[in-house]
């Protein structure tokens, strides 16, 4: 291995340890807990050496963002696997999502409510951030139903699915009926 193919794999393992420690932070204390200085001080390099793989505070956020989305792909992915049926897999997508917005409160706050940087329903989106809407669209694109198109379905669907993980985690809705929920919208919106 040369020495810059090792110099190389060093900053990516940086990174990696920056991101997953931001990651870590964020879950435990909040986002305003995320500083650089207090990042610097848990990986135990100097905040310029952080500054050196991101900008500041917003790329960070963005890259939690790109790493939560491609685990929420894979989440939803692995809950849809086993269903057979189409109306079976929306309802097991939908569990899976607010699942993860639960158990994962600040990557789903870098995902969908702070500001990292990056770029939706474009052309230049990132490819993690298509990839989760993908991993929708599989499930909810084949019970859109007739003359709806199934990016615009996987949309509305999305939309309600995160106004339920928003609700719920401000304590607005009833614990008690979260299964409920989860029933009425697959039974009035998925077209099988």
């Amino acid at each position: 291995m040369s020495v810059q193919e090792r110099k190389q794999r060093e900053r990516a393992e940086r990174e990696r340890l920056i991101v997953a420690t931001a990651r870590e932070l964020a879950e435990q204390e909040g986002w305003d807990a995320v500083t650089t200085r207090r990042l610097a001080e848990r990986i135990e390099y100097s905040q310029p050496v952080l500054y050196s793989h991101f900008r500041g505070k917003r790329e960070i956020i963005g890259a939690v963002a790109l790493e939560g989305a491609t685990d929420m792909a894979a989440a939803l992915r692995a809950a849809t696997s086993a269903e057979d049926d189409p109306r079976a897999r929306v309802a097991a997508l939908a569990r899976a999502y607010l699942d993860f917005a639960a158990r994962n409160p600040a990557v789903y706050d870098a995902l969908f409510q702070l500001d990292g940087g990056l770029v939706y329903a474009q052309e230049d989106t990132p490819e993690p951030l298509k990839d989760a809407f993908a991993a929708l669209m599989e499930s909810l694109g084949e019970v859109a139903g007739d003359g709806v198109g199934p990016g615009l379905f996987t949309e509305v669907f999305w939309a309600s699915l995160h106004g339920l993980a928003t609700l719920t985690r401000a304590g607005r809705l009833l614990p008690a009926d979260a299964d409920a929920r989860v029933e009425l919208l697959v039974e009035r919106l998925a077209v099988v």
